[in-house]
């Protein structure tokens, strides 16, 4: 009997990847393409669409080789939550003055439309209850209204902008329907716990954006599926360009880090409770999103959401973040004297690792039992790139306690471990103020993403929340979860919870060293006191 097999495929900041996956959730096989990125000016982040779907044709392509086309029967994509920008013939469209229509996508990183966040927070508009009483300026409606503001010509130039997931679902089917899950979660598009669905015209003639409703929202998507639905089969072009069959099944997608709790929420670990709300699930890459899921609604301060079916149908999903984890331990690493030698003569992972094996020999000398005891006297506050969550406040700066006249490899090492920490003391934050709107206590942290690769990072993460931690046996959730949706347009199973119990897989439980839970608990009080003197220090200087 030939096998069966869904293709996943990942667009994430810097790569696109895709794998070959059995009905059971392995992966056969992966490939990988970076992207290009620009970055015309502070805090701009651009990229482009063809470049972004000529990288997707690479990776189908090479997993896809040597394998029956009839045995691939689903294709699931998942991508950043970027802005993508077209014309009215649907080619790219430039969206800044760099007048390069090959940069027509604006990353989810970029912090250009702050004033625009500001204005649309001031309507005090009830559907921000959904993102937490706040839109960020990562979503996009801020963006839209930049590019309404400071684009004025091309505004009307415009004819289609998508967030990046539903871009890849239309070039692959030509279908133009949009997947529940970026709309709710990025488009502040209405699925109310009243019933309500649809685009809230109050809102967007409040913020004026109700041009967008123009020819029945043909630019911003009126047809919405739920993610895993058969969104269209593969165009003929696209089929011959990929080998595969014409109208192989692809799913509607869903944003990266969703691909990644729905990849990872399934996961069994040994003596750990199965239900999908008592876990927080971490998919820690560049950034970091914490994603819950309850049977019912939640609002929660300064934490998106509730998102309904965003990630898991029928389901409450509220989403939590920090806008930077991954890139931020990059950047204390480059940033050092020490990690700037050390990089030189070896890639960021033997970096990391070398840095763990100097902590343990520090601990060893100073005769203490575990690593974390080391930065007594050492804190960080990690918002180099502002706050997502739960403050929701991308005004916020990083802060250091604890600098000597040291620029020694040591000294690093403490650099690295007090921002592992602060990472760590941010879940817990986040944690705490899903417990104070009524979340039940959580009794499991399963977690995915490059950064979880460090052993250090995911002891640190159990011990400051005091919750056990899962590390699927399967390492790439993200991709898992795009092949999920895969699995669910071919109809292989009969829902998406089916898929997930199926392709969940299994996973190593990291315990929390309760030893030195009075330690963290102490550097937690640290912690929350250091935003509150940055806010006390911005008073002072706004007086």
């Amino acid at each position: 009997m030939n096998l069966k097999y869904f293709i996943g495929v990942d667009v994430g900041s810097g790569s696109v990847r895709a794998a070959l996956v059995d009905k059971s959730g392995h992966i056969i096989k992966t490939a990988v393409k970076n992207l290009q990125t620009w970055k015309p000016k502070a805090d701009y982040y651009e990229q482009s669409s063809n470049n972004v779907w000529e990288c997707c044709e690479y990776v189908i392509k090479a997993v896809a080789e040597n394998i029956d086309p009839e045995n691939v029967i689903g294709i699931g994509f998942d991508a950043t939550c970027s802005l993508v920008a077209l014309d009215k013939n649907g080619n790219p469209k430039a969206v800044s003055d760099s007048c390069n229509n090959e940069q027509n996508i604006i990353m989810w990183m970029d912090h250009r439309a702050q004033s625009e966040a500001d204005f649309i927070n001031k309507t005090g508009h009830g559907i921000l209850e959904y993102v937490g009483g706040k839109v960020s300026l990562e979503m996009e409606m801020p963006k839209l209204l930049w590019l309404k503001k400071n684009m004025p010509n091309q505004w009307s130039e415009y004819g289609f902008f998508f967030d990046l997931p539903d871009f890849l679902t239309w070039k692959a089917t030509g279908s133009m329907s949009r997947s529940l899950c970026s709309l709710v979660c990025k488009w502040n598009y209405e699925c109310s716990v009243d019933g309500k669905r649809g685009w809230n015209m109050d809102f967007l003639r409040k913020i004026g954006l109700d041009d967008l409703a123009g020819e029945d929202f043909k630019k911003i998507g009126k047809k919405v599926l739920m993610p895993g639905d058969y969104c269209g089969g593969l165009t003929n072009e696209v089929a011959r360009s990929l080998n595969l069959l014409p109208g192989t099944p692809v799913a509607t997608s869903i944003i990266d880090a969703h691909a990644g709790g729905l990849g990872m929420i399934g996961a069994k670990g040994q003596n750990i409770d199965d239900n999908m709300s008592s876990r927080l699930g971490l998919i820690c890459g560049t950034s970091t999103c914490h994603m819950a899921v309850n049977t019912e609604p939640i609002m929660v301060k300064g934490v998106w959401g509730p998102y309904f079916s965003a990630m898991v149908p029928n389901m409450w999903l509220n989403e939590g973040g920090q806008s930077a984890s991954g890139m931020l331990l990059d950047f204390v690493i480059a940033s050092h004297p020490a990690g700037a030698k050390l990089l030189n003569n070896c890639s960021s992972g033997d970096a990391r690792n070398h840095l763990r094996k100097l902590l343990t020999q520090m601990a060893n000398n100073q005769g203490l039992e575990d690593v974390s005891l080391l930065t007594k006297d050492f804190h960080v506050w990690p918002d180099y790139h502002g706050n997502r969550s739960p403050l929701s406040d991308p005004e916020m700066k990083g802060m250091v306690i604890g600098l000597t006249i040291n620029n020694s490899e040591e000294n690093l090492a403490l650099l690295y471990l007090a921002t592992i920490q602060a990472l760590s003391y941010g879940t817990r934050h986040i944690i705490d103020a899903l417990y104070q709107a009524g979340y039940a206590p959580f009794k499991s942290l399963p977690v995915c993403g490059g950064i979880t690769k460090d052993p250090l990072f995911v002891q640190i993460q159990a011990d400051a929340v005091g919750l056990p931690v899962l590390k699927p046996h399967e390492k790439e959730s993200v991709l898992v979860g795009a092949a999920i949706l895969g699995a669910c347009a071919s109809s292989y199973f009969n829902n998406v919870q089916a898929a997930i119990q199926s392709m969940g897989g299994t996973a190593d439980v990291v315990k929390p060293n309760l030893k030195i839970k009075s330690y963290h608990d102490k550097k937690y009080q640290v912690f929350l006191k250091m935003f509150q003197d940055q806010l006390q220090y911005r008073s002072i200087m706004n007086s």
